[in-house]
């Protein structure tokens, strides 16, 4: 193994984040060949803490874009600030040279920053998380291009604005739509899946060092079990750490029909899967993994 990749695995790790040598690959790329990181995969998985981990692996500062539907560029790039604009030209709306005066009131002194404009600005590179790009529609996906090929963003204005450091971009997608062509290809890939039972199990022991070992692995096996099952939103592994909380909170050193009966709210967050769950026996829940 690369020792870079080694080294990336073990710091993550101390900041209780565990990474397989694949993922941890995804992240020596894109530091090194400076391209933009696109993570998909089900909610829950960690797509977003990856990020976050990175900031604090590099010891920077983490710029988040959350997506939704109808993302404009005054909200992700900039805006002007028309107030400071228009007390300028008060005072001096005497100035005979109207071209100067133009000149003046359209500088980089009347733009508010949002957090595309933002990452390129630092004077340090940071980690911009744009987080839920399947959110966005595909026009706002326009936007991108230019950020995640030239590290650049044009302002008409002011002609075209290069980045002082170029930021470390990572993307994430739920797939609740597919993403243009032309967004991929300016992307790393990488595929985040659930964790497998005994990550999972290492996962809560790392953030819950208190914990019983039979207890975690029963709370693991409850939920990968879930995961299986019909549901309407499978619960991710923030869940598992939410049960596993839960059930140290309460005393508790096995899983039983009662505990699942008052506390499944902490895992499941859909009025028709807490049904289902209550519906049957913690014995089904509870068969060993392959």
């Amino acid at each position: 193994m690369n020792k870079e990749i080694d080294a990336l695995i073990k710091d993550f790790y101390e900041h209780d984040y565990i990474l397989n040598e694949a993922l941890a690959t995804s992240i020596f790329l894109l530091k090194n060949l400076e391209k933009p990181l696109l993570l998909e995969g089900n909610p829950g998985v960690g797509k977003t803490m990856l990020a976050k981990t990175l900031a604090a692996h590099l010891g920077t500062n983490l710029i988040r874009l959350q997506c939704y539907e109808g993302l404009d560029v005054s909200t992700t790039i900039y805006e002007w600030n028309y107030q400071k604009q228009l007390l300028h030209i008060k005072l001096f709306e005497q100035e005979e040279d109207k071209m100067t005066l133009q000149n003046q009131i359209f500088g980089m002194d009347y733009v508010l920053q949002r957090p595309l404009l933002q990452s390129i600005s630092s004077e340090k590179p940071v980690v911009l998380l744009i987080d839920e790009i399947d959110r966005a529609d595909e026009e706002f996906e326009a936007y991108l291009l230019e950020l995640l090929s030239d590290f650049q963003i044009s302002i008409p204005e002011l002609g075209t604005i290069q980045a002082t450091s170029k930021p470390l971009v990572i993307l994430t997608s739920n797939r609740t739509r597919e993403l243009s062509d032309a967004l991929r290809r300016r992307c790393l890939y990488h595929w985040v899946d659930f964790p497998s039972k005994t990550k999972e199990i290492d996962i809560i022991a790392k953030k819950l060092p208190t914990i019983d070992e039979e207890l975690a692995t029963q709370v693991v096996t409850f939920i990968h079990n879930l995961r299986k099952s019909s549901l309407h939103k499978p619960p991710g592994i923030a869940e598992s750490l939410d049960w596993a909380k839960t059930l140290l909170l309460m005393n508790q050193k096995n899983i039983t029909d009662e505990i699942v009966q008052n506390t499944i709210g902490s895992v499941l967050k859909h009025k028709d899967d807490v049904e289902f769950v209550r519906s049957r026996s913690v014995r089904e829940f509870l068969v060993p993994i392959s």
